[in-house]
């Protein structure tokens, strides 16, 4: 026993694993696709914007990494399966699945536009759905074990009034329950799907609506928002080996911001 699991059983290194992360153009996903690279992962970066792409895999090289822009529209199942397409034939079998692309509302529920409902729905809930039923069924055809980390919200779980974010949270506790329900699907497939729910971390997204609503962070009992790199260790736990008996787990991270 002691030969198979070392004292202790832990390891970060993802040498030999392709990662796809969506949502990679700005903030957490920009980040999580830095630290997967930095941690020995292929990494295809998929998003609309690709000329933000074409840098970060310019700059994920220059550090030694391995990095490839894919263009993805998480409201088109087409260019969905094209993503996954591109990043096989890019750097191999996909085998890990990062859901972190994500839209805000930023509306009153009854001011929301059809428009603007079926892009927060399709980007936020469907979208992830779709992308994870792809890599899953090839995963599954190559009876190949692989991971995937889903980013929820701690607004999944606390709401208000005040928030205007009704819709993004219905759809980031969408995304917390879809863990759980495939989780409990992939389980006989060595597939372990879990979920990170942060809190106020600073992102492209958050500092927006900060420019709007001004600073929260005085209400928090620490009274600070986080920075991204503090979701890494989660990251990589969720993603490492060592976390092999994890899944259809959702991590909090919210640095205490929220009552439980």
């Amino acid at each position: 026993m002691g030969e198979r699991f070392p004292l202790p059983y832990t390891s970060w290194d993802l040498s030999g694993q392709v990662a796809l992360v969506t949502g990679a153009s700005s903030g957490l996903g920009d980040r999580f696709a830095r630290v997967l690279a930095a941690a020995g992962a292929k990494v295809a970066a998929a998003a609309r914007r690709t000329e933000r792409l074409e840098r970060l895999a310019s700059e994920i090289r220059e550090a030694g990494g391995v990095c490839e822009p894919v263009t993805l529209d998480m409201t088109d199942s087409d260019s969905i399966v094209g993503a996954v397409d591109a990043a096989e034939n890019a750097l191999g079998p996909v085998t890990t699945l990062l859901n972190n692309a994500g839209i805000p509302d930023a509306a009153r529920a009854h001011k929301m536009s059809v428009e603007l409902i079926d892009r927060v729905f399709d980007t936020n809930l469907r979208g992830p759905f779709v992308l994870s039923c792809e890599v899953a069924r090839r995963l599954i055809a190559a009876k190949t074990p692989g991971r995937m980390v889903n980013i929820s919200s701690m607004g999944a779980f606390m709401y208000t009034a005040a928030g205007a974010a009704s819709l993004y949270s219905i759809t980031k506790a969408g995304i917390a329950r879809m863990t759980e329900v495939l989780a409990a699907e992939w389980a006989r497939y060595e597939i372990n799907v879990n979920c990170i729910a942060p809190g106020a971390f600073h992102s492209e997204m958050l500092d927006g609506m900060l420019e709007r609503i001004g600073d929260i962070s005085q209400h928090f009992p620490r009274q600070r928002i986080g920075d991204p790199a503090q979701l890494d260790s989660s990251l990589l736990y969720l993603v490492s080996p060592a976390s092999e008996c994890v899944t259809g787990t959702i991590l909090k991270v919210d640095d205490g911001q929220q009552p439980r």
